[in-house]
C-alpha cells in the first residue's frame, strides 16, 4: 500500500473529527481532551454516548456528501470508531482533510474475503476458507474444507452476527437462509485453546508500539472478560506481537488496530481470526493498566505525536457490563479495586455494552 512520508503534526487546540458516536468515540474524545485537543463527533444516531463529551456534534447520515464536506472543513484530521463507515464517505473526506486509518485499510477490513486474502498474502495463517455465492457452492466448499464449518457473511458481522456453524450437511440450508446474503465465505472450524488479541499502534513516522496480548473470554458471542497479559508463555506473547507488528507495517497503518487470534496447541499455534482497524473492546484495560491507554495512543498516532509507553503496571482484568449488569453500579463503586466506566447509555438492553470494570492486580504472572 502506498502512503505519504510527510508527517502532519497537530498541536493542542486542533480539532479531531470522529466518525461514530458510540462508547469508543466517547473514550477517544476523552483521551483527546486530555492532550488538549477539541473533538467534533459525526454520527446520525440520537443521544449517542460520544456527544456527551465532545465540543461539537454533526448529526447527519454517513452518505450525506454535503454534510461530510462541511464536517471535513471544520476539523484538522478525521478518524473513526467503527469500521463499517462507507469507503465512499472516507474518500469524500480525504479530498479535504487527512483521514487515518486510510480508505484502503477499510477496503481490506470490511470484507472478510479481502481481509483473509491480505493476511495469507503476507504469510499469516488463517482458518481455511472459500468464497461462495450460492448454496450449491457452499455445499461444494463443505466437501473441500470438511465439517464442521462456519458460514460468515463477507461484510457487516460483529459479536457473532452474520455467521452460522454447520456441523452436518443437513444443517446447510437453514444456515444459508439465515445469513440472508449471497456474499459468504465458508471457513473451516478451528479447534482452539484460547482467543487472544493484540492492540498494535503505528505512528505517521512508522514507529510501532504494541500492548501486551490479552486473553479474551466470550459469553453469547460477546466479549465478557479480557485478561492481560494473556496466560501464555513469554515466547508466544512475543510471537503474537510480532505478527501484529507485521500487519500494521504491511498496511502502512496509522492509529491503533486490533488483531484477534485463535491459539491452538498444535501448529500453526496462531491463526488470525480478524483484524479491526480501530480501538477495541479487548483493550479497555489499558486506561488504568498502562502509562498510555489505547485511546490516547490512537490520538497520538493520528496527530503525528510520539507514541507512548505501553508497559503493564500489573495484571489487568477487564469485565464488560452487558445489559442489566450496569445496575450493579453501586457494588462496583464501593469496591476499592474496581475502576468503573459507564458509557452514558440510558437504556439497558440484552447484549448491549453499557460499561466496563477494570481491576489491576499487583503482579504480572
Amino acid at each position: 500500500m502506498s502512503s505519504s512520508s510527510e508527517i502532519m503534526k497537530l498541536s493542542p487546540g486542533a480539532v479531531i473529527g470522529i466518525l461514530g458516536g458510540g462508547q469508543l468515540g466517547r473514550m477517544l474524545a476523552m483521551a483527546a481532551a486530555q492532550l488538549g485537543f477539541h473533538t467534533h463527533i459525526y454520527c446520525p444516531d440520537e443521544r449517542n454516548p460520544a456527544e456527551q463529551v465532545t465540543d461539537r456534534l454533526s448529526r447527519n447520515d454517513y452518505n450525506d456528501e454535503a454534510a461530510l464536506v462541511r464536517f471535513a472543513k471544520a476539523v484538522d484530521v478525521v478518524t473513526y470508531e467503527f469500521e463499517n463507515i462507507p469507503v465512499e464517505s472516507v474518500e469524500i473526506l480525504r479530498q479535504h482533510v487527512p483521514v487515518f486509518p486510510s480508505a484502503q485499510v477499510l477496503r481490506v477490513s470490511q470484507d472478510r474475503l479481502h481481509e483473509k486474502d491480505f493476511l495469507n498474502d503476507i504469510g499469516i495463517a488463517t482458518a481455511p476458507y472459500v468464497a461462495v455465492a450460492t448454496m450449491d457452492e457452499a455445499a461444494e466448499a463443505l466437501k473441500k474444507i470438511g465439517l464442521p464449518v462456519v458460514l460468515k457473511t463477507r461484510r457487516f458481522g460483529y459479536d457473532g452476527k452474520g455467521q452460522a456453524i454447520v456441523k452436518d450437511v443437513a444443517d446447510l440450508a437453514d444456515a444459508w437462509a439465515g445469513l440472508k446474503s449471497n456474499d459468504v465465505i465458508v471457513e473451516g472450524f478451528i479447534p482452539f485453546d484460547m482467543e487472544i488479541s493484540v492492540l498494535a499502534a503505528r505512528g505517521q513516522d512508522g514507529d510501532i508500539k504494541c500492548f501486551d496480548p490479552a486473553e479474551n473470554i466470550h459469553k453469547n458471542h460477546i466479549l465478557d472478560l479480557s485478561i492481560a497479559p494473556a496466560r501464555i508463555n513469554a515466547d508466544l506473547r512475543r510471537e503474537a506481537v510480532d505478527i501484529a507488528r507485521h500487519i500494521v507495517a504491511e498496511l502502512e497503518y496509522v492509529g491503533v488496530l486490533a488483531v484477534e487470534f485463535f491459539v491452538s496447541s498444535t501448529a500453526p499455534i496462531f491463526r488470525v481470526n480478524e483484524i479491526a482497524p480501530r480501538v477495541h473492546n479487548s483493550g479497555h484495560w489499558s486506561i488504568e493498566a498502562c502509562p498510555t491507554s489505547q485511546f490516547e495512543q490512537h490520538i497520538r498516532a493520528i496527530c503525528g505525536l510520539p507514541l507512548g509507553d505501553t508497559t503493564l503496571y500489573g495484571r489487568a482484568e477487564m469485565k464488560n457490563l452487558i445489559g442489566d449488569d450496569i445496575f450493579d453500579m453501586d457494588i462496583y463503586l464501593k469496591d476499592p479495586d474496581a475502576n468503573f466506566h459507564h458509557y452514558g447509555k440510558m437504556q439497558a438492553r440484552p447484549g448491549r455494552k453499557m460499561g466496563h470494570v477494570t481491576r489491576i492486580l499487583p503482579t504480572v504472572k
